[in-house]
């Protein structure tokens, strides 16, 4: 292009048009994650991995969440926590009267929150199956969440003398994580089918049964 005195006119290139959405960002990095992780396990998770299927620079995911570690850190988190969106924090103290009330309440939504995302249920079948720092730092996570989630829901509520809930209620929840991956893998489970909800009302019934068994 002549400038008006005839000489080149010097063009400067138009800026790149850059969408900054920090929020947007690491949502699509977080969900690409728990997806890879849930179709391929630790093997084909890595921070390569997960950018191509974000579609963002690797270096976003060292910017967001400080490396693969952060990124385990946060899935393992939110394995722990992602079922209290179904409960309403002021449960506790509310209308349960016990300790048994709440750990019921509490056991049956994990129930219902598990067979209700599938994506969850194969990130921990693969957490289970996967003996690595990764995996350990996962699963880690997803414990302390899960218990910070139970303190803060059972508010002033305890459990009667003589239990121990901190392994009563690992023992419950985890059979309840079992049957689920059962469920969806197998459709039964030692000879207990899995499939129709009328079978999970079974298991809901029988939960309720161990759980007043456990703590009145």
């Amino acid at each position: 292009m002549l400038a008006i005195d005839g000489t080149a006119a010097l063009m400067s290139p138009a800026p790149e048009k850059r969408i900054k959405d920090r929020a947007a960002t690491e949502k699509a990095i977080f969900a690409a994650a728990k997806s890879l992780l849930a179709e391929e396990g630790f093997q084909g998770f890595g921070i390569n991995a997960v950018a191509r299927r974000a579609g963002c620079d690797k270096q976003l995911i060292y910017r967001y969440f400080g490396g693969l570690e952060g990124l385990v850190s946060a899935i393992g988190e939110d394995l722990g926590s992602w079922v209290q969106d179904r409960i309403p924090e002021d449960t506790g103290g509310m209308f349960l009267l016990t300790y048994g009330d709440l750990m019921e309440r509490l056991i049956l939504s994990y129930l219902d929150a598990l067979r209700a995302d599938p994506l969850v249920c194969k990130i921990i079948a693969w957490e289970l199956s996967e003996q690595t720092e990764q995996v350990k730092q996962l699963a880690d996570a997803r414990s302390k969440a899960l218990v910070k989630w139970i303190d803060r829901m059972r508010g002033s509520l305890q459990p009667p003398k003589g239990a121990d809930p901190v392994v009563l209620n690992a023992l419950l929840f985890a059979s309840i994580q079992h049957l689920v991956i059962a469920g969806a893998t197998n459709g039964q489970f030692s000879g207990v089918s899995l499939k129709s909800d009328k079978d999970w009302d079974k298991i809901a019934v029988a939960v309720k049964r161990i759980v007043r068994a456990l703590y009145g």
